[in-house]
């Protein structure tokens, strides 16, 4: 069963705080034991799946990017799944180039947890 609006309003708050930590207790308090992420990465879309993956896709990233925000953030409440439209800044530490994406994260849920996140962005030109 999808867990009502209000409800995964509570989830993605908790979800939100224990992904941006990459706290990986506090966000398997909220995601399914069998939580996949799909994330766009360069040319290929990586599928991330259980907790070792994700911990390694955070090591891999950390110190890539800084000054990441993410602005315009709107919920959308579907009956079977929830979408998150974005825009997201930051500047690339490697090369000190800014960046600015727009995009939508498609959310589905079992057992009142998140399952599934699904990440599709673009550059805007």
């Amino acid at each position: 069963m999808t867990p009502s609006a209000e409800t995964r309003d509570t989830i993605f708050k908790a979800f939100g705080r224990a992904f941006f930590r990459q706290d990986l207790d506090a966000m398997y308090a909220v995601v399914t034991s069998d939580f996949t992420w799909s994330v766009p990465d360069g040319e290929i879309t990586r599928v991330l799946q259980g907790r070792e993956q994700i911990a390694a896709f955070f090591a891999e990233r950390r110190g890539k990017f800084e000054n990441v925000r993410f602005e315009d953030v709107v919920y959308h409440h579907a009956p079977d799944a929830t979408f998150m439209t974005f825009r997201m800044t930051g500047t690339e530490v490697a090369n000190g180039q800014s960046f600015e994406r727009i995009g939508i994260e498609r959310y589905t849920f079992r057992d009142g947890k998140l399952a599934v996140k699904d990440v599709y962005y673009r550059p805007i030109e």
